[in-house]
């Protein structure tokens, strides 16, 4: 009987995992369904290699900001009774996390931290990872960090994702006979939104 209450347990366990990488990656895509992380999403999804590159790089600092946020949220500001500090402290570490990436870039992968330019200073203010961050304590009940690493790393990814489709059609669409006027940004928006509505059809999909 024991072993068969930690089977089915393990079993919820693993179905909370899955429901949470599921909505994060696609349900709730943070790009095109909550609309975050929209300037280097249209600004570095130029190219696969530079799109793929740019996402690693998201899911280092999103993974490693929500660790970092949710112990100074439990340990310090909360006992503290200084939430208020929350969002400057969180930008904060953020902006640490992204100083560090782009060290390891500029030692490791030049090309890559070239491609990147200013894109990669920009993580810093990018809403995906502060948003993300934040949202983590705004569920009832707020989650543990287990679930908020799980919760941060498939958001992340899911951007990620968000970057590849958008780069590979931006590829192809160099390809045809883009009105002048149309090209670039405006012809981008106008794929971003119609890729959003086709990620809302995946609304109601896990509740």
């Amino acid at each position: 009987m024991a072993v068969y209450s930690r089977s089915l347990f393990n079993f919820k366990l693993s179905m909370e995992y899955f429901k949470i990488i599921i909505l994060a990656l696609i349900v709730n895509n943070i790009v095109f369904t909550q609309f975050l992380g929209i300037c280097p999403f249209l600004g570095v999804s130029n190219k696969i290699s530079t799109s793929l590159g740019m996402g690693v790089a998201v899911i280092f600092v999103m993974t490693l900001a929500n660790i970092f946020t949710y112990f100074l949220q439990v340990y310090i500001l909360e006992p503290l009774q200084i939430q208020y500090m929350q969002t400057i402290t969180f930008i904060l570490i953020i902006a640490f996390l992204v100083q560090v990436v782009e060290i390891i870039l500029k030692k490791t992968s030049p090309a890559l931290y070239q491609a990147l330019g200013i894109y990669l200073p920009l993580i810093t203010t990018n809403c995906a990872i502060l948003g993300v961050t934040l949202l983590a304590f705004k569920t009832t009940p707020p989650m543990d960090l287990l679930h908020s690493v799980v919760y941060a790393s498939s958001t992340a990814a899911g951007f990620t994702l968000a970057l590849l489709i958008m780069a590979g059609i931006r590829e192809q669409l160099e390809y045809t006979g883009v009105p002048k006027g149309m090209k670039g940004i405006p012809i981008s928006l106008i794929t971003a939104g119609l890729i959003s509505l086709a990620f809302m059809g995946f609304a109601g999909l896990i509740k």
